[in-house]
């Protein structure tokens, strides 16, 4: 068993998609849109508005993977109980990809050496994902 985060955007996920590629490298595979639904199928309505719109991808790079979609019009989330969290031991990667991520998002703790042992820090991106990076210090 293996756990697979599916993040849910509201009409944005073809471009945030981009943005991870840019950070993690890695490929967006199995990219369907609402268009491609069969009529009937329980899924939202589609008007010429959500037509474009993402119905389901997947995301896999060598250090990140995830399943995703653009939401339902009508359909809005809340601040979730739940962040990304990015473990490594390669501070500049770790740099990296803060810096990335943290582009035209709210960073709410930056880098910053803790009393763990590893240099962390807090943001939510600018598509609303909460993410956490966490460097342990070798």
């Amino acid at each position: 068993m293996q756990l697979e985060p599916y993040l849910f955007f509201g009409g944005k996920c073809e471009e945030a998609l981009d943005f991870y590629k840019e950070i993690f490298g890695g490929t967006i595979e199995g990219l369907s849109r609402w268009s491609e639904m069969p009529p009937n199928s329980g899924g939202p309505e589609v008007t010429p508005e959500t037509a474009n719109r993402v119905m389901h991808a997947t995301f896999r790079s060598p250090s990140v993977s995830f399943m995703a979609s653009d939401s339902s019009p009508d359909k809005t989330y809340g601040e979730g109980p739940i962040s990304l969290s990015l473990g490594t031991t390669d501070l500049a990667e770790a740099e990296r990809v803060f810096s990335g991520l943290a582009a035209g998002g709210n960073v709410e703790m930056p880098m910053t050496d803790t009393f763990w042992g590893a240099r962390f820090g807090m943001l939510t991106d600018k598509y609303g994902i909460d993410w956490m990076v966490n460097c342990h210090k070798q």
